[in-house]
């Protein structure tokens, strides 16, 4: 079936609106569609030349992901497509690789370089989307180069990218958390973004990767309170969440002072003892004078003054209560709750129970919030008593949290409403509803004692109800009340005594026995009524019930032992037999205490001290009261068990820690009003700061970016960024245009003057090459200092600020330039050298780029020169009239020290043993092979015949040139050969047979991957110029110490040729080395640089265009450094 048939088929399918559709969609998975027909369907679209039909394709794979369906048999067909030159069917293959690139990550590695590729490419979703589909590759051996694209992606233009490198750190810290450093760095660089699309993701990183780092957010503070109101939601409550805890590390408690006045002033003894009577007179001045010095002491502490930062946060985020979010809300709230005066706190109140009209899960999470809430802050939800009120709608554990939060609001004012709607709700048929209410009631009648008679009345009442649940529960309360007053209410316990024949619910017969047994002396002729009724059904009863029973026999034998003793001894009988141990040994132990016996020790005169002593009546506590000390709105909190990952909320400091860490240097053209004063500040100091002329095109770039950004939002104004560059060419392209032109005539004639002058030009007063006024300003206010430096930073700032167009013009005006000072040189020779020197000199000339530097006309004049040109300049003007073999990569390249290996051990070869070697010699043959040079000995006693090699097994695309076949090899000789063999660039083996006439030996060469090169000899500029180009994912850089007998520069030379086959680069500074080569195979650039610092430290970094040899070549060479 073609694939336009089966797209006709999909949309004739697909068309008919209204009617149903019996599996014709191929992602429709109805019930007659076969599951092999529709997925060749698609492949065959995929595989289709029309961008239409495979765009199609895509959205139907999308959707049936969507739907939940399998698609990972598609896997291979569509990753085919990343390639796409088509955007749109791009975007959905990116799609499609993100949901299953960690499940088929072989495959997915396969296409690693397209996504590399598309980390450059023009459009920002691609370049986002490579990135995530890179960090969706949960494999550890592209580590290096997430790492590399992560970096890259943290300097992009497009902050949609840098807010996908930020999602990206999470998963490469989880994969790897070796690079938690590096990513630190990342961190710092885009919390210093002013843009908000990135602000969220990025602290959301920062609490992944580091959340102890806080000094990190000491400079960006004041940036992400001012941004919070305009960052996505999903950001704010990271944030917030953020700001929450580093609030409580670096301000003051608001309430510090009325806590301790709360202290202070709550005890009574401060005004005058109740008991003066009793007390000594002595001991009640000196408790006086205590009490008077705490009291000046709390006087005398200075007055709260709120930090303005702290005020900023309160404020900047008080209008986000208002969200639409219910996060969010929830957020601020906790905010509020941990960080706020108490008198402020209350403004979230009603932004929480505004969120009770939303959906019960988020009702859940809010209840359980305000129950917390409402234990410290009570007064606060006071006025929105009512909204807490239960509806019959409700979900059990909404109507419990509710419940909740209406006992811990209750008082002595509003208690017979919340006590009238109990009432109500006790007559609900959700059971588990009303025993959480009868337990409310209980609550309610401890903690206010007005109403506790009250209460017990109704618990009793409840006791005749027909629910054998309500009347349990009921029992249990009862019992916990009588405890505070048990001899008022003897006839209570007579009436729950009662309801021993028909409750059977364990925990309520165990609290009634409990009950008689306790206030036993309070009913002395029911109590041993119950033992015996008890006795008959002690052995079916549940467990809880006979420890209880043993308890009330205990208790009864002790004070009343006449008519108990032989029911206790029955009781106790029964126990020492049960199935249960707990019960065995209880009766065991009993028997002992209260029974007098000869054996028994000295415990049993106290028997009735221990059973009969006074028990204090239980707390009737919420659940929620120490809830607090974890951080509001988390998982922890709602678990109350600190979950995975939480960051504990700290305490607040003792004294304030200092507030100037938050301060951000302003830069000075932006305290001045008005453009007049920038103007006369810019004549005054030179153009660029040393600061900023540090700073690469890529920062200049993204302050632009960010100031644009920052004034959008609101804030940009007070902290636009450092760099002069976007300030710059915002006052000059609106105001300074007519001044511009100006100076370029002025400069032009200038020129125009030197040029007839018909003199050789010092660097520094040499016109520069590009055609921008910014450089051209750099370069009036100081000289520069060293060709090598200003190329670079002029390559780089044409790339990224002008066009194509004009860096051609500018190179074309820069070549014509230099042509004109050429000849100038040249018509004014020097008298010393001879001639030939000079001819010798300008056929060199040609490998220099004459648009750097304005060459001296003679080696002799280098001297005076020195003075204002780097020491590079001066190495490579040296160069010229260097003798060609010192150049000539040959010599560099180490022939002596060639590391062999073995290929057959004599003993595996019986008498033959074979060695190679790698040439580094070119393969006259075939120059894409790499010649080994393989030696042959004859161990034995016999000679070998017919050497030659068949069965060449390799990886696609790898090559192979057998060597010439060796007739005869006598007893105890050697000989050489030379073989070639194309590796394709990649360190795989090439497996081979090598036979004799009698013997087949299995073997095979493995190169490193330092071999796989051939030396090229290029300029210091031309090294810089390729370096430039293989930047971000082709360039990685490593730190290492080297050993003392390694810190010459001869050491590092001959280390880096040894491990790989590169030529020496000229360097003008001694503390650099350079090296310079390419792939046999492919041609690929191979650049390595070795700068050497202080205390042996020094600085490692490789170019190359493919990254997989530029990761290993790394490895080798800081291993060859290093040992």
């Amino acid at each position: 079936m073609s694939a336009s048939s089966a797209f006709n088929d999909e949309k004739g399918g697909s068309s008919n609106v209204g009617e149903p559709e019996y599996g014709h969609d191929p992602a429709s998975g109805g019930i007659f569609s076969s599951d092999y027909k529709r997925h060749d369907d698609l492949k065959e679209m995929l595989d289709s030349n029309k961008d239409s039909l495979k765009l199609e394709a895509m959205k139907r794979i999308v959707a049936m992901i969507a739907r939940g369906k399998n698609a990972s048999d598609l896997f291979p067909a569509v990753v085919k497509n990343v390639a796409c030159k088509n955007i749109e069917v791009k975007k959905l293959v990116y799609v499609y690789l993100v949901r299953y690139a960690e499940e088929q990550q072989d495959l997915a590695l396969l296409s690693i370089s397209t996504f590399q590729r598309g980390l450059k490419d023009p459009n920002q979703l691609i370049r986002a989307s490579a990135l995530r589909v890179l960090s969706s590759i949960r494999v550890t051996i592209i580590v290096p180069i997430m790492m590399l694209a992560i970096k890259e992606a943290a300097s992009d233009m497009s902050p949609y990218v840098r807010k996908t490198a930020a999602h990206a750190i999470p998963k490469l810290y989880s994969l790897d958390p070796e690079q938690k450093d590096c990513l630190i760095e990342v961190i710092e660089k885009l919390l210093a973004d002013k843009t908000t699309l990135v602000a969220g993701s990025v602290v959301m990183a920062f609490e992944e990767v580091c959340p102890e780092r806080i000094d990190l957010i000491h400079k960006n503070y004041r940036k992400l309170c001012n941004l919070l109101i305009d960052v996505e939601e999903w950001g704010q409550v990271v944030i917030i969440n953020m700001l929450t805890r580093y609030a409580r590390t670096q301000f003051l408690n608001p309430n510090m002072n009325e806590s301790l006045l709360e202290e202070g002033g709550g005890e009574k003894a401060f005004y005058g003892s109740d008991n003066d009577d009793d007390t000594d007179d002595e001991e009640d001045k000196e408790e006086k004078e205590k009490k008077k010095t705490e009291a000046t002491a709390i006087v005398k502490r200075k007055p709260y003054v709120m930090d303005p930062d702290h005020r900023l946060l309160l404020r900047n985020t008080k209008p986000l209560l208002q969200s639409r979010n219910a996060a969010v809300v929830m957020a601020v709230a906790q905010l509020y709750f941990h960080l706020a005066p108490k008198a402020e706190v209350g403004v979230i109140a009603k932004a929480l129970v505004r969120l009770m009209r939303s959906h019960s899960e988020v009702q859940y999470v809010v209840l359980q919030n305000v129950a917390t809430m409402s234990i410290k802050r009570r007064g606060m939800f006071e006025p929105y008593l009512k909204s807490f009120y239960i509806r019959s709608t409700d979900p059990t554990q909404i109507k419990v949290l509710k419940l909740e939060v209406l006992t811990n609001l209750a008082n002595e004012t509003n208690i017979s409403t919340i006590l009238r709607e109990f009432q109500t709700y006790i007559k609900s048929n959700d059971k588990d509803f009303v025993a959480a209410t009868i337990q409310a009631i209980g609550r309610c009648a401890t903690n206010i004692g007005e109403v506790r008679d009250t209460c017990l009345n109704g618990l009793v009442q409840l006791l005749s109800n027909r629910d054998e649940l309500v009347v349990a529960e009921s029992v249990v309360v009862i019992k916990k009340l009588l405890q505070m007053q048990p001899e008022q209410h003897s006839d209570i316990i007579k009436h729950m005594a009662k309801l021993t024949d028909n409750i059977q619910v364990p925990m309520a017969r165990a609290s009634i026995l409990w009950l008689i047994g306790e206030y036993c002396e309070h009913v002395p002729k029911i109590a041993p009524d119950v033992l015996r009724k008890m006795a008959k059904t002690f052995t079916n009863e549940e467990d809880i019930v006979k420890l209880q029973i043993i308890n009330l026999a205990a208790k009864l034998y002790l004070t009343n032992s006449k008519q108990t003793k032989l029911l206790t001894q029955y009781v106790l009988n029964l126990a020492k037999y049960d199935q249960n141990y707990d019960i065995r040994d209880r009766a065991r132990f009993i028997r002992q205490l209260i029974v007098p016996t000869d054996k028994s020790g000295a415990l049993s005169k106290y028997a009735k001290k221990l059973f009969l002593a006074l028990k204090p009546a239980p707390v009737l506590e919420s659940p929620f009261k120490d809830r607090d000390h974890f951080q509001l709105g988390s998982l922890s909190h709602l678990l109350n068990a600190k979950a995975g990952g939480y960051q504990v909320l700290p305490d607040w400091p003792e004294a304030a820690p200092d507030p100037s860490v938050r301060n951000v240097e302003v830069p000075e053209w932006t305290k001045c009003s008005s453009r007049e004063k920038r103007k006369e500040k810019k004549a005054d100091k030179p153009f660029y700061s040393d600061s900023e002329g540090e700073s690469g095109p890529t920062e200049s770039a993204d302050s632009a970016s960010d100031t644009a950004s920052g004034s959008e939002s609101g804030s940009g104004s007070e902290e636009s960024g450092s760099g002069s560059e976007s300030e710059e060419s915002n006052e000059e392209s609106e105001s300074a245009s007519e001044e511009d032109e100006e100076e370029e005539g002025k400069k032009k004639k200038k020129n125009v003057e030197k040029i007839k002058a018909r003199k050789p030009v010092p660097e520094s007063e040499s016109e520069p090459s590009s055609g921008e006024d910014v450089k051209k300003s750099e370069k009036k206010s100081k000289p520069r200092i060293g060709s090598s430096e200003s190329e670079s930073e002029e390559d780089d700032d044409s790339e990224s600020e002008s066009s194509e167009s004009e860096e051609e013009e500018s190179e074309e005006e820069s070549e014509e330039e230099t042509k004109k000072k050429k000849k100038t040189t040249a018509s004014k020779p020097p008298s010393k050298p001879p001639k030939k020197e000079n001819k010798k000199e300008k056929k060199e000339m040609s490998l220099l780029d004459f648009d750097d530097f304005d060459p001296a006309p003679s080696p002799s004049q280098v001297t005076p020169l020195n003075n204002f040109l780097s020491s590079s300049l001066v190495t490579d003007l040296e160069g010229l009239s260097l003798t060609e073999n010192v150049l000539s990569p040959t010599t560099i390249v180490p022939s002596g020290n060639l590391k062999t290996y073995e290929l057959l051990h004599r003993i595996t070869g019986e008498g033959l043993s074979v060695e190679y070697c790698f040439s580094r010699q070119p393969f006259s043959p075939d120059p894409h092979m790499v010649a080994v040079k393989i030696q042959f000995t004859n161990s034995a006693t016999s000679e070998a015949k017919s050497l030659h090699m068949e069965d060449a097994k390799l990886q696609s695309g790898m090559r192979i040139k057998e060597f010439p076949e060796i007739e005869v090899l006598p007893a105890g000789e050697t000989v050489s050969v030379v073989m070639g063999i194309d590796f394709c660039d990649s360190t795989q083996a090439a497996n081979f047979q090598l036979c004799t006439h009698t013997r087949k030996f299995f073997v095979s060469i493995q190169p490193p991957v330092g071999e796989l090169m051939m030396p090229i000899f290029m300029t210091e500029n031309e090294f810089k110029k390729e370096q430039g180009q293989l930047m971000g994912m082709n360039e990685i850089t490593e730190k290492l110490t080297l050993e003392e007998k390694c810190q010459g520069e001869h050491a590092v030379v001959q280390r880096v040729t040894t491990a790989a086959n590169l030529s020496r680069v000229p360097c003008g500074s001694d503390k650099e080395c350079r090296f310079a080569g390419k792939t046999v195979t492919s041609g690929s650039l191979v650049l390595v640089s070795v700068v050497t610092k202080e205390d042996g430290a020094a600085q490692l970094t490789v170019n190359c265009e493919k990254m997989v040899i530029g990761t290993m070549l790394v490895k080798d060479i800081l291993q060859a450094l290093t040992q």
